[in-house]
């Protein structure tokens, strides 16, 4: 043996989960542990308008317009994205693909780059208690501190524990009807999608209703297991 180290496989993964199943904060977690970087739609959309590439400037005229970012543009600005030097270490795609049609394209500029999805992690939650997870949290419109009306109250009513603010806030969408209307939107969008990834044995579930440290574990494992 001469010591050298066989270089590790750079991960494409993909975080599927609804609003609030916590999938910022274990992206996060993943970008720290192991170097990937997380690439949402959003932030790539908004760098490459700024940037004024070819396909920002497509996007900045279909939002101009007020129109919707065509697929096409979307998956130009991906594949832009994923040849810069930063992704070698591997991505997590957050909020791409949403439909079958863009799993197919994905699946085509992966293709070009000798790459593939090696894993769809889907965080699993239960729909009745995220209702009460997101419906119950509210913040110290001082200093941001989160709180929640079953999980992590205030020691004093209605004062901030933390800077002793008294001002509290909430989302205007973190109500029960919101959030049910979330996760029905988003169990009808991404159905196509799990039996997809299913079917070319990439599906990976974790239940994401327990301790963040668990889950990130398993999310670990999942990495582990596919970067050989």
């Amino acid at each position: 043996m001469d010591g050298t180290r066989t270089p590790t496989k750079a991960p494409v993964l993909i975080l599927l989960g609804p609003p609030g199943a916590g999938k910022g904060t274990q992206a996060r977690t993943l970008e720290a542990e192991f170097g990937l970087i997380q690439l949402s739609t959003g932030d790539m959309l908004r760098a490459a308008v700024k940037a004024g590439t070819e396909a920002g400037r497509a996007a900045k005229a279909k939002m101009e317009a007020g129109a919707l970012v065509s697929d096409e543009i979307v998956t130009r600005i991906l594949a832009d994205r994923l040849a810069e030097p930063d992704t070698a270490k591997g991505v997590i795609l957050d909020g791409f693909p949403r439909t079958t049609a863009q799993a197919e394209a994905l699946d085509a500029i992966l293709a070009e780059r000798g790459q593939q999805i090696d894993a769809a992690i889907s965080l699993e939650v239960d729909d009745a208690e995220m209702v009460t997870r997101v419906s119950g949290r509210f913040t110290c419109a001082g200093c941001g501190e989160g709180y929640h009306d079953q999980y992590k109250t205030p020691a004093k009513p209605d004062t901030c524990d933390k800077c002793g603010g008294t001002e509290m806030t909430r989302r205007a969408d973190d109500n029960a009807d919101t959030v049910k209307s979330r996760l029905e939107a988003y169990h009808a969008q991404t159905a196509p999608l799990l039996t997809y990834y299913d079917g070319k044995n990439a599906l990976h579930r974790i239940p994401a209703m327990g301790a963040i440290d668990d889950i990130a574990r398993e999310l670990a494992g999942v990495v582990h297991s596919v970067r050989g």
